[in-house]
């Protein structure tokens, strides 16, 4: 029998099926809103379900909105002729934050990830390729997929499936800013010395 009071276990046990949350940070996040004033509980919770209620998925890019299309994609100052592909919405507001891209994105919604039963049709890549059969298809197609396994595996297939009228790059990897040479694993620096660029 739970000592808990049903409604604290039962928020407990919601805390923890979300990514990354424990027992232990499940229970000290429980604990900390029993003590939240009431008027706060429920703004927190009204901001709960308008997440659901005020979201759309962007018919072109398929990023996370408020609007169908989204402002990226409806905003003619963004240069429709490059393409990020990315694997997910967080990866998009990183590259934003940089402010040095002014393109247009595609997110893909994960990487294939066999182990995990994810193949091709469980993400947007169907939906990439229609955009790149457009009338004025795009000049340049930046895959932005994260330099692992499942990422590189997912730029190769999208690589593979695309016509030889786009141009494709990748994003350079290697060692970031501030980091020692000597600690660099053999992929890293091998990524830094082929992505390297005219001093």
């Amino acid at each position: 029998m739970s000592l808990l009071p049903k409604a604290l276990s039962k928020l407990i046990e919601s805390f923890e099926r979300l990514p990354g949350i424990g027992p232990k940070t499940a229970t000290r996040l429980a604990f900390y809103l029993l003590h939240v004033p009431e008027e706060e509980l429920v703004q927190f919770a009204k901001h709960l379900i308008d997440l659901k209620a005020n979201t759309v998925l962007c018919s072109v890019c398929k990023n996370i909105a408020e609007v169908d299309p989204c402002a990226i994609c409806s905003n003619p100052s963004r240069d429709q002729s490059i393409i990020c592909v990315v694997e997910q919405p967080t990866d998009v507001l990183a590259i934003e934050r940089t402010g040095k891209f002014n393109g247009v994105y595609h997110v893909l919604h994960g990487s294939i990830d066999p182990l995990n039963n994810i193949g091709p049709d469980e993400l947007y890549i169907a939906d990439l390729l229609k955009r790149l059969k457009h009338p004025r298809p795009p000049k340049e197609l930046i895959l932005a997929t994260n330099p692992n396994m499942e990422g590189e595996a997912t730029a190769m297939y999208i690589y593979k499936k695309i016509s030889s009228k786009v141009k494709v790059t990748r994003l350079a990897h290697g060692l970031p800013v501030g980091a020692d040479i000597e600690y660099a694993d053999e992929v890293t620096l091998s990524r830094a010395l082929e992505g390297r660029r005219p001093y």
